[in-house]
């Protein structure tokens, strides 16, 4: 079935930057609209940044703007998250999700039907 598998999290110090990389298992989600959430115990899933089929449009959450970005490479059938400047707030599993349909929400868990298994990002202080 279709798969999304993340890689590229681990432990930072506040400040510095990691990549991560989302890529496709057994589909290609090359004109698939895709995001990233991230995830702490007892708290909801939280939209982080997302990005249109085409790539032509970007979304990103407010406590991220000018720190992360968003990026595809059709090409290589991946997604990026570019993370700069990290905070120890960014500390959280982040998850890959995509989906196959069009509509008017980007922001929320149930906009995307296909998830990776998440990666840990640590960010220590």
């Amino acid at each position: 079935q279709a798969q999304l598998v993340e890689s590229g999290g681990g432990l930072v110090q506040a400040g510095g930057s990691l990549r991560l990389s989302c890529a496709p298992s057994g589909r290609t989600f090359s004109r698939y609209g895709m995001a990233w959430f991230r995830q702490v115990p007892g708290k909801e899933r939280e939209f982080v940044a997302s990005i249109t089929g085409s790539a032509s449009s970007t979304y990103y959450a407010d406590s991220v703007k000018g720190r992360f970005a968003i990026s595809r490479d059709n090409a290589k059938r991946a997604v990026y998250l570019q993370m700069n400047s990290l905070k120890p707030d960014d500390t959280a599993v982040y998850y890959c999700a995509a989906r196959s349909f069009g509509g008017a929400g980007f922001f929320s868990p149930g906009d995307y039907e296909f998830w990776g298994q998440g990666t840990q990002v640590t960010v220590s202080s």
